[in-house]
């Protein structure tokens, strides 16, 4: 029997129909992923299967006595309540039976009342309602929770661990997560999704992540167009099915089209024609003519600008033996180096608190290392996602955000509608026009994607741009990120999202290191390596490093008169040889100068090879005098203190 149906149910919002006569059963034992775009539908769904929202029409069909938990999208908050406290009060439904089988209880009960107090019994004893603190005690254990912990004194992630637990400890028919893996780091999503996959219940769940979809889903049900559409498989049985699910539709339609067109052009012959025509053949024009009215047809697909800025140097940013610490913390940088060159994609992997951000703002320049140095490539137009959450005007339209107040923008050199352009990013003329603070999560994600991607970047930098993000809009923005010609450094807990995107990682391991891998996170999972762990509620926070034996290091040395001579003129070279490439560049791309003979071509080119040559080696050798310089200065000031 199904724990839950929908037969024909319709519901909306005003002029908007979220659910046009859909249809959904849920079966004893399953694990449904619901999809679709962002404001589909999905979260309303949910709220029609507690019960928190009636629907207009048809209804909704409920197993006996079924018992349903959720958890919620938001981040739970960070109350003055103990963790057992929190977990025990998902138990109220049940202490509620458990009161009314008291009062029973104590009644003189004819046989009507002895069924239902047999019926009750059974019920709690099915959901192991009579021993409520080792339920309580037990789900703590089994998620590894600190019972006597503050919320407030917890991580998002840990919180989030929490109300999980408060979901679970009623044991429920049925368990629905909406976004389940916001705010979790990769460690906390795989053991979420160890817990799922082991629950016996049936699990409904809400995800952008297609890792954990893939992992977990025994079938898919779909929002389109106010249906209920239910694909069996995993995401890329999905994908496949519906690609061609669509073109038959689009055949069909045609096909369709074409024949009310030819009935339609019958209709309007001649009077001779109108005399002798066939009602029957008539009433099946009309009926075809309502058909067509009612069709709806399929929402268009997200289109992604990216505005790219000139190209940049060579060497993007080149780290050198940096390290950076807060206070009196242990490092959580240490020794790292790298270099970024033009065109590389490189994903930063790493559990929460392990300081991924931390060195993207080293990165950028927002913060000094306390050792080693970083220097940043030339001609660097920067894109930073991160920044850009914060610029966001609430009060403000869609439009006016994106547009910074103006109608239209400047794409490829030609000015561009702001709100035709965000039709690109799935927001229609109506939407465009909304408040940001009446977005969801997901439409606040894609109206900074919209207004990042209209400044000109060589450099993009995204600290976790997925969360929120439907699956069409994250598989049209891999595609254009793959196509970005520039540098893309990219901060993510999605896994198959790093897969598709980036081509190396850095990654914060256990043991407190930083390396650097080739390819992405499947590609560094393969090494058999572990992420850094630092979030441990039942203690201090974890340690990042063994500790090491201090050793003696030599005092550094100060430059040289012929050093220092050099140091001061390398400037003048390398803006000397900047200038030159610059020429050298511009002769090479003017179409016109190919009309000259083959050998001046070839000279040019030689010459612009051997400047950039130059010019890296100027840059190199100015890196490492200044290094030389700074530990020294550096050396001397703590001398000082």
């Amino acid at each position: 029997m199904s724990l839950i149906r929908f037969d024909d149910v319709s519901f909306g919002y005003g002029d908007q129909r979220i659910l046009i006569e859909a249809s959904l059963s849920l079966e004893p034992g399953e694990r449904v992923c619901l999809i679709g775009r962002n404001g589909a539908g999905k979260s309303s769904t949910f709220r029609l299967i507690t019960g928190s929202q009636e629907v207009d029409a048809g209804e909704i069909v409920r197993s006996p006595d079924l018992v349903i938990s959720e958890l919620a999208q938001e981040l739970p908050e960070a109350m003055d309540q103990s963790v057992r406290e929190v977990v025990r009060s998902g138990l109220v439904g049940i202490e509620r039976l458990l009161g009314r089988h008291r009062r029973l209880s104590e009644q003189d009960l004819d046989d009507a009342g002895l069924r239902e107090l047999q019926d009750l019994h059974q019920l709690i004893e099915s959901h192991g309602g009579w021993n409520l603190e080792q339920r309580v005690e037990a789900t703590m254990t089994e998620l590894d929770l600190p019972a006597e912990k503050r919320m407030n004194e917890l991580s998002g992630g840990w919180r989030r661990r929490v109300v999980l637990a408060r979901a679970l400890v009623q044991k429920p028919d049925l368990l629905l997560l909406d976004e389940p893996t916001n705010h979790l780091d990769i460690a906390t999503i795989k053991w979420l999704e160890n817990v799922v996959y082991s629950y016996p219940g049936t699990v409904l769940f809400i995800t952008h992540d297609r890792a954990f979809l893939d992992k977990l889903a025994t079938r898919i049900v779909e929002i389109d167009r106010g249906k209920l559409s239910s694909w069996p498989g995993n995401f890329a049985d999905y994908q496949r099915r519906k690609e061609k699910a669509l073109e038959d539709e689009s055949t069909e339609n045609a096909l369709f089209d074409k024949k009310l067109a030819q009935e339609e052009a019958w209709i309007r012959q001649g009077i001779k024609a109108r005399r002798t025509r066939n009602e029957g053949r008539v009433r099946a024009l009309m009926a075809m003519r309502e058909k067509r009215a009612e069709r709806v047809s399929p929402e268009s697909k997200a289109r992604i600008h990216i505005e790219e800025a000139d190209i940049s140097g060579r060497k993007v940013i080149r780290v050198r033996n940096v390290s950076y610490r807060y206070s009196d913390e242990e490092a959580l940088i240490d020794g790292f180096s790298t270099t970024i060159m033009r065109g590389d994609r490189v994903g930063i992997l790493g559990n929460n608190g392990v300081g991924k951000t931390t060195l993207l703002r080293l990165l950028l320049g927002e913060i000094e290392p306390q050792t080693g140095t970083i220097k940043l490539g030339t001609n660097l137009e920067i894109g930073y996602f991160d920044q850009l959450r914060e610029k966001l005007d609430p009060e403000k339209s869609v439009a006016e955000n994106v547009g910074d107040g103006k109608t239209y923008i400047k794409l490829n050199g030609k000015d561009r509608h702001v709100v035709g352009y965000l039709k690109g990013f799935l927001f229609d003329a109506e939407r465009s026009l909304t408040p940001v603070k009446a977005l969801s999560g997901g439409e606040r994600n894609r109206v900074i994607l919209a207004k990042l991607f209209t400044r000109p970047a060589n450099l993009l930098v995204l600290d976790e741009p997925t969360n929120d993000l439907d699956m069409e809009t994250l598989d049209v923005l891999e595609d254009k990120l793959t196509e970005f010609s520039g540098t893309l450094i990219v901060v993510s807990h999605d896994r198959r999202f790093l897969d598709n995107v980036v081509t190396s990682t850095i990654v914060f391991e256990d043991g407190g290191t930083v390396k650097e891998y080739v390819g992405g996170y499947s590609d560094w999972v393969r090494q058999g390596h572990k992420l850094t762990e630092v979030e441990n509620p039942h203690g201090t926070k974890a340690t990042r490093r063994e500790s090491r034996a201090e050793q003696q290091v030599d005092a550094p040395k100060k430059l040289g008169y012929r050093e220092q001579r050099e140091l001061d003129g390398l400037p003048d070279e390398i803006e000397a040889l900047e200038t030159s490439i610059a020429e050298l560049e511009a002769m090479l791309a003017d179409p016109a100068f190919y009309g000259d003979d083959h050998e001046k071509v070839q000279t040019t080119a030689a010459e612009l090879t051997r400047a950039q040559t130059e010019l890296d080696q100027r840059m190199e050798r100015w890196t490492e005098l200044t290094d030389l310089a700074d530990a020294y200065e550096r050396y001397r000031a703590g001398q000082r203190s």
